[in-house]
């Protein structure tokens, strides 16, 4: 596989919205300009969202606000639909841990009416077609389990069967996004997280192929092309023309040999808290799964990716409001309003442009 990707050196400083804290870790390539994210042709339909925890939160929002642009949806350790409902405090204990007890779906249910009315999302006919993929660890001590219940309680609600979710548990597994390391790999507490502790990066050794799992079932009748991942291209790409609250100046693009001829369709894939590219490197772009499933199905996965701030100081996706406007009595973050939704559908529209013709 082919990589360009810049160098980055980071401090952690903050503990806000903790999901660990290690160190992160550098990366040691090359600096590369990044370009602009091509216009690929992809295709429009079978678009998936996946993401974990801060991500699956955001997986969720966009699912959500713009259904009739996916067809599958793949939340890894989150909770809800609209559970901070643009509140901080709300996200941190009752959306990660329960101190103020569980999110009422009864209510959360009532802010999705809301926002249905004003048509700030999509249609409950788009969301009831929809293919979900949910998953948790049972040894979650970030965001606990039964969130991941709930979740799952909500899109029994909202699809048109049950055969459209599958919800997968794992034992002795904490926080973060099992793998199966290459044959050749050695665990770091640096690069793998511990399975059951969690930690690190956040991209757990735990020999559980979580990535392939979960676009399986987003993609039951998807066949095996037989393109291999070091055949594909992993790429930089200049994020700032999509420039938001949060969102970091260079985002990521996996695209497998064949599919800069088009037709191809998009996994967009979010990481989670403390692990964007600045603060573990190419860990998650290149160590989920996610490519070498990509490349022997010919499906591009988009990464972008978000920036810490003082805001943000773990670098999250805007899941409780903080990338909105201040003068929003009530963010509009999990609506087509939103702005991080906003620049990542605008990333999605991009890949699905027709390129221009010579």
């Amino acid at each position: 596989m082919r990589l360009a990707l810049p160098a980055a050196h980071h401090s952690m400083a903050y503990l806000l919205l903790c999901i660990g804290v290690s160190a992160p870790l550098v990366a040691h390539a090359e600096t590369v300009e990044p370009e602009e994210l091509p216009a690929l042709g992809a295709a429009v339909d079978q678009t998936s969202v996946v993401g974990l925890s801060s991500g699956g939160y955001m997986a969720n929002q966009m699912a959500v606000a713009w259904p009739e642009r996916f067809s599958g949806v793949g939340v890894l350790s989150a909770g809800p639909w609209g559970c901070a409902q643009g509140s901080l405090s709300l996200a941190l204990n009752q959306c990660m841990m329960t101190r103020r007890g569980a999110p009422s779906l009864v209510e959360l249910e009532g802010r999705h009416s809301r926002y249905s009315a004003l048509e700030q999302v999509g249609s409950a006919e788009a969301l009831s077609q929809l293919r979900v993929f949910v998953w948790h660890g049972e040894e979650d001590e970030v965001v606990e389990p039964e969130l991941g219940e709930l979740l799952a309680e909500q899109w029994e609600q909202w699809l048109a069967s049950p055969e459209q979710l599958r919800v997968a548990r794992s034992e002795d597994t904490g926080h973060g996004w099992p793998v199966r390391l290459p044959d050749a790999s050695t665990p770091t507490p640096q690069e793998w997280g511990n399975c059951r502790q969690g930690g690190g990066s956040y991209v757990l050794a735990c020999d559980e192929d979580l990535a392939g799992e979960m676009l399986d079932w987003l993609y039951p009748e998807r066949e095996v092309s037989g393109g291999s991942v070091e055949d594909g291209m992993l790429t930089a790409f200049d994020q700032s023309e999509f420039a938001v609250k949060g969102l970091a100046d260079t985002g990521y693009v996996f695209i497998p040999e064949g599919c800069e001829a088009g037709d191809c369709p998009v996994t967009v894939a979010l990481h989670g808290c403390q692990m964007s590219q600045e603060a573990i490197g190419d860990t998650f772009v290149r160590h989920t799964g996610l490519n070498s499933w990509a490349a022997s199905h010919q499906q591009i996965v988009l990464y972008p990716q978000t920036e810490n701030s003082m805001a943000n100081p773990q670098g999250c996706w805007d899941w409780w409001g903080f990338a909105e406007s201040t003068w929003q009595l009530s963010p509009l973050h999990d609506t087509r309003e939103g702005t991080q939704i906003s620049a990542l559908m605008a990333m999605l529209d991009r890949l699905q442009e027709a390129p221009e013709s010579d």
